[in-house]
């Protein structure tokens, strides 16, 4: 367990500057103009997947934006051929390639786009109770239409996963349903940087249940996101101590208290623990053919680590359920088994 040091005076600032700035950033993604439609040539507007082509003399609004991203941004999915001669039109922004309707590809509104930054890497999509992992390879442009390097087709709306048939197929949804549906999607999640492992001084890193000590010179993964929490959400469970002396060291960061060793108590990696957002509520792990229900009391840091705030302890990794030998036994593990185990969990 590795310990997010601030004061709360800091953590309440943050807070409330990053609720600040997603509320910027939500009311200044208007529209920037409008464009006005014009009547396609003849055969020039495909409709393949019942796309709509611009009408003579209607007004379309247009955006530079798209609204902010988040663990779980909302959109419409929406249905594209990337195929040569599909309602796509022209190669892929991306690679300047035309993909198979069998992969799963998507295209972006213009702001989520942003610039290509986002250009062949994989998103989550989520709906219809089901997930698919999508790569980006095109813009779905929410700044132009209506010409003839759009296919006569109007801007696309500033909240759009343009997405391959194989997306729709991922999802489950049956054919004739195909066209527009509400979900939501994500980033995957990657590594934000490295660390440099220096070696603990005499007595400073706390091995109690194996815990790993930093090397000198060594680099370690750090990430400021987990994955995207579902109701099986994979992970690694881990041993750990949250009592006074133990290897977890500092009080919980959750209540600022130590917990027994016969209480069933967690620690979440820290795209997980959300900046304390599940303090104090329960998770259900399932493992072992059996389930426990546990506390989340703490963060096991995926951003920091190697130093004396962190016991000298490696980043968690990004998918770690850090828990108490309480939460062990309750799942029927030897004693001898405990340390590493594939759990999945959910919200309780």
């Amino acid at each position: 367990m590795k310990k997010q040091v601030c004061s709360s005076a800091l953590f309440v600032s943050f807070l409330f500057l990053a609720t600040l700035c997603l509320s910027i950033e939500a009311q200044t993604c208007k529209p920037s103009g409008n464009i006005r439609g014009r009547k396609p040539p003849p055969n020039q507007c495909n409709q393949e997947n019942d796309s709509d082509c611009c009408a003579d003399g209607k007004l379309y609004p247009i955006f530079k934006c798209s609204p902010g991203v988040t663990g779980r941004t909302k959109a419409t999915l929406t249905l594209n051929s990337f195929e040569k001669g599909g309602d796509g039109g022209a190669p892929s922004e991306c690679d300047n390639h035309y993909h198979s309707d069998d992969t799963p590809v998507v295209a972006l509104s213009t702001g989520w786009y942003n610039h290509g930054n986002r250009c062949l890497n994989f998103i989550n999509i989520h709906g219809n109770g089901k997930s698919v992992k999508a790569m980006v390879v095109d813009e779905c442009d929410s700044t132009m239409g209506c010409d003839s390097d759009h296919d006569y087709q109007p801007p696309c709306a500033n909240n759009i996963v343009d997405a391959s048939k194989a997306v729709w197929k991922a999802l489950g949804v049956p054919e004739s349903d195909w066209g527009g549906m509400d979900i939501y999607w994500s980033d995957q999640c990657r590594p934000s940087g490295q660390i440099r492992g220096t070696n603990p001084p005499p007595d400073q890193c706390n091995q109690e249940n194996d815990s790993d000590c930093c090397k000198d010179g060594k680099y370690y993964t750090t990430y400021k996101c987990s994955p995207l929490v579902s109701s099986h959400t994979k992970a690694t469970l881990t041993l750990n101590s949250f009592e006074g002396g133990g290897d977890g060291g500092a009080p919980s960061e959750c209540d600022n208290q130590y917990h027994s060793d016969d209480t069933p108590v967690v620690a979440l990696s820290t795209g997980w623990y959300n900046h304390g957002s599940r303090c104090l509520n329960y998770v259900n792990i399932h493992g072992n053919g059996k389930s426990v229900k546990a506390m989340v009391v703490d963060e096991c840091d995926s951003t920091m680590g190697c130093d004396s705030d962190h016991d000298y302890q490696p980043p968690c990794a990004n998918n770690i359920v850090d828990a108490s030998k309480a939460v062990w036994k309750a799942l029927g593990v030897p004693e001898s088994d405990w340390g590493e185990m594939d759990i999945y969990w959910s919200d309780a």
